[in-house]
């Protein structure tokens, strides 16, 4: 008889712990530190191109209540004005540099465009020249550029001043052979690069639905770098973002492009 009764009293305590064991959380998240990586959210930089001449969508996307990077056109009606606009906003302010398409045609790039023609000293003082003009800026990327991005004697030029004047560079990523990366290395210049443009298409269901490749590509990757415009998509852009950031930033870290590079633990140097 006591040996019935241990023995039923053993099967309880074991089923008891079985049913403990089983209401326990295999990965207990919340006992995780707050730096654990488990516990990290992925992390997006948005940038936003084409500010310097007051186009469509300007206001709208600066005044926007999520850390952005506002790419300025130097030599512009409203450059100094919307880089000011944007950093005290909260936002990055990088170079938005005029750089040789593919195509012949070079007209429309504007004043201090750099062009593969150039001298390797007319170059970086084009560059030095344009980060001048751009108040507050901490990097500098490429406005069209698909034939200068992909010619290793200029991106060195272009670099160089980079590296000189402690700033970054981000690859447009016009062009699939572009070697800025290649040579960015080399130099030690903090890089990145932008995995797909936002409003390629002047269509707010493309654009919306260009979030939805954002969140495939992180699912997969820790960060992406996403380009969109002010002017002709500006409107739909803005509206766009408006609506998704919220979302998105609940999924994700919403960071400037040289956050990428702190969470990295590869600070940017000082600038000068």
């Amino acid at each position: 008889m006591k040996g019935t009764v241990k023995t039923a009293c053993f099967v309880i305590s074991g089923l008891l712990l079985a049913a403990l064991l089983v209401s326990l959380p295999l990965f207990p998240s919340e006992a995780l530190p707050a730096d654990s990586p488990v516990s990290q959210k992925k992390n997006v930089a948005i940038v936003i191109d084409d500010f310097g001449n007051n186009m469509a969508g300007t206001a709208e996307i600066i005044e926007l209540p999520f850390h952005l990077t506002i790419a300025v056109m130097p030599f512009q009606r409203t450059t100094k004005r919307d880089a000011e606009w944007a950093h005290h906003a909260g936002h990055d302010v990088f170079v938005h540099i005029p750089m040789e398409p593919i195509s012949k045609n070079v007209k429309g790039l504007g004043k201090g465009a750099i062009t593969t023609d150039l001298t390797d000293e007319e170059i970086r003082q084009r560059v030095n020249a344009a980060i001048d003009d751009v108040p507050h800026a901490v990097g500098v990327n490429n406005h069209m550029g698909s034939k200068a991005t992909a010619d290793r004697r200029v991106m060195r030029a272009v670099l160089q001043v980079c590296r000189d004047r402690g700033i970054a560079f981000l690859d447009s990523k016009t062009n699939r052979l572009s070697i800025a990366g290649e040579v960015a290395k080399e130099l030690g210049v903090p890089y990145a690069e932008n995995q797909l443009f936002l409003d390629n298409k002047n269509s707010s269901r493309y654009i919306q639905n260009q979030f939805e490749r954002i969140y495939k590509h992180l699912s997969n990757k820790d960060s992406c770098v996403a380009i969109g415009h002010v002017g002709r998509p500006g409107k739909k852009t803005a509206a766009v973002l408006k609506k998704t950031l919220p979302e998105l930033n609940k999924k994700a870290n919403l960071v400037g492009v040289t956050q990428l590079f702190k969470l990295k633990n590869s600070p940017l140097p000082i600038i000068n």
